[in-house]
């Protein structure tokens, strides 16, 4: 696996950019440009490879590079189905090419969609005001954060932002448990004052009826006796993890698991909770996710067999992301043209997942949306190590 993205790290680097064309009969083609981070000048000297490491490539690379993977692989299916469409592909951690030099280079023109996997807040802007200029779908597929983008409809987030994901968990318990008492263990801090506060703004929005939910304020080390202490030993309790913290989110579902004896308890988690080893151990969780990669049905193991054959490994979810952004959204550029950002919740080319992009309006009196974001979410329950089920 090692020695074939080298050779596609090789193929990369001879350009600060690198052109790919689908082999079909002569056609209007429709261009695509691909933004990663690769870090490419960081094993390369000119066209000598030099990791550090010499038996492997720096951990840092590897998400950006899979997500490269999984567009070659888009690409393949694309040539396959004689798609007309040129690629462009940007390394966004060149150390010889800013940023802005590759957006406003010349092979930029006539670009009809960007598709991007972001790694930093501060890179999100400067390709996000290049789209709106040229009034280009932007497509963030991996990082869910909006970069400070305002007033720009051509923005699109596909990773959703915590508060999406925190109003979809609120509707979800209030679906599942409406009438269950809850109990929200926080941490202070910023991130948990946000998360608390979008809780009661749903409370005091909803049309239905507000969840109960009682909110306790933890020091950053805690007992388990601290947290048993605001459960019931006679019913389930249904517990909210109101922190992004890892390490509070392990310590209070490691508190659950050794109270299990004497109160039954879920913990409705964070998105962050689908990549926490031991999250789950002992304990039922429940998180929310845009992404539902399951690997076990017929797409899944079409892709993990075509990963394997090509680069002798196990696709990650960034690879994934990558061929589902390139192959979906490529598709219906074909298929609406210039319409296309009216159209991305689109299914018609669904590989893993549905979209449902929708207006962000940061002010009631401002049309404008600030961007656009897919607000589906699917819900998982684990417990073990063990998805139990899987719902939106």
């Amino acid at each position: 696996m090692r020695h074939t993205r080298t050779l596609l790290l090789l193929c990369c680097l001879l350009l600060p950019f690198i052109v790919l064309k689908a082999q079909q009969p002569q056609t209007a083609k429709l261009k695509v440009a691909v933004f990663a981070p690769v870090y490419l000048d960081s094993v390369f000297t000119g066209d000598t490879f030099r990791p550090a490491n010499s038996n492997s490539l720096p951990r840092y690379m590897l998400p950006g590079l899979d997500f490269y993977n999984g567009v070659m692989l888009a690409i393949d299916s694309l040539n396959t189905e004689q798609v007309p469409v040129q690629v462009l592909f940007y390394d966004t951690k060149s150390a010889t090419v800013p940023l802005e030099n590759m957006l406003e280079s010349p092979e930029m023109n006539g670009t009809s969609l960007i598709i991007a996997s972001f790694n930093a807040r501060n890179e999100v802007k400067p390709v996000a005001d290049y789209a709106l200029r040229n009034n280009i779908p932007l497509l963030s597929s991996t990082y869910p954060n909006d970069g400070g983008v305002e007033g720009n409809p051509f923005f699109v987030l596909l990773n959703p932002t915590l508060r999406t994901h925190c109003e979809g968990l609120y509707r979800y318990l209030q679906r599942i448990y409406p009438t269950s008492s809850m109990v929200m263990f926080r941490k202070k801090g910023a991130a948990e004052d946000m998360i608390q506060s979008i809780f009661g703004e749903m409370a005091r929005n909803t049309q239905g009826v507000p969840l109960k939910i009682k909110t306790v304020e933890l020091p950053d080390s805690f007992t388990t006796a601290q947290v048993t202490g605001y459960l019931d030993s006679n019913r389930q309790n249904i517990v909210i993890c109101g922190s992004l913290n890892e390490t509070f989110g392990l310590s209070l579902t490691r508190s659950l698991n050794e109270a299990r004896s004497s109160y039954r308890s879920i913990a409705a988690g964070m998105p962050t909770w689908d990549a926490l080893k031991d999250i789950d151990k002992g304990i039922e969780i429940i998180y929310s996710t845009p992404y539902n990669y399951l690997r076990t049905d017929k797409e899944g193991l079409s892709f993990t067999t075509k990963y394997r054959n090509r680069y002798a490994g196990r696709p990650s979810d960034m690879a994934f992301k990558g061929f589902e952004s390139m192959y979906h959204f490529t598709k219906l550029l074909v298929k609406h043209q210039s319409a296309l950002i009216n159209n991305l919740s689109d299914n018609s080319f669904k590989l893993f997942n549905e979209f449902n992009v929708q207006p962000v309006r940061i002010s009631a009196a401002n049309p404008m949306p600030a961007y656009l974001e897919n607000k589906k979410l699917y819900f998982v329950r684990k417990i073990d190590g063990q998805i139990k089920s899987v719902s939106p």
